[in-house]
């Protein structure tokens, strides 16, 4: 089974990718945290730049493969921010509970209850020789005020599907087939088999 590294410390995405990749025979492993110097820094104004800085930083470290996402809601009243900084929407330290308050806070500014919004996630997976790979998926809904569900993390609570589920009410199988970061997935699944 091939090992891959996966360049992220949230504990749901490590969930989402082991689960996903598991069935082509890619077992991903989390970041031996101990051996790395340092972190990148993320200043690319693009998702694909953010998870190209990632997968280049562990993997020139690392000497193995490794699989990064950058991702990210975009909010049409907020004229696509968070963006690039949905992790750090709130500041640099920010939880995801802070995050989602200045969420809220933002909208009811404008006297807005809810906005089109849409998921964005794009992959990039690297060999130890320099090969990368990019992989990008979207989910398009709306984000609102008011939290549903209990399932998920970062925004899924205030981003709604147009059936009016939230993210966080959808089973991980369920996330897996709608998401941004499953569609993505299955993608880059579909470049590594050929």
């Amino acid at each position: 089974m091939k090992e891959v590294i996966i360049a992220t410390t949230n504990a749901g995405k490590v969930r989402e990718f082991q689960e996903a990749f598991s069935d082509i025979g890619i077992r991903i492993l989390t970041m031996p945290k101990e051996v790395i110097e340092g972190e990148p820094v993320e200043n690319a104004d693009t998702f694909q730049g953010n998870a190209e800085i990632k997968v280049c930083f562990y993997g020139k470290q690392l000497h193995l493969p490794v699989l990064a996402d950058d991702s990210g809601l975009t909010v049409e009243a907020l004229n696509g921010a968070p963006g690039v900084h949905s992790a750090r929407f709130a500041g640099a330290h920010a939880t995801d509970e802070d995050n989602n308050k200045k969420l809220v806070e933002e909208l009811r500014k404008r006297g807005l209850s809810a906005s089109p919004a849409a998921y964005r996630c794009v992959l990039a997976y690297r060999e130890p020789d320099g090969t990368i790979l990019f992989a990008e998926g979207s989910c398009v809904g709306e984000v609102r005020t008011t939290a549903r569900g209990s399932g998920g993390f970062g925004y899924d609570p205030y981003f709604y599907l147009s059936d009016g589920r939230s993210m966080a009410a959808l089973t991980l199988e369920e996330k897996e087939t709608v998401s941004h970061r499953g569609s993505a997935i299955r993608l880059l699944k579909e470049k590594l088999q050929q």
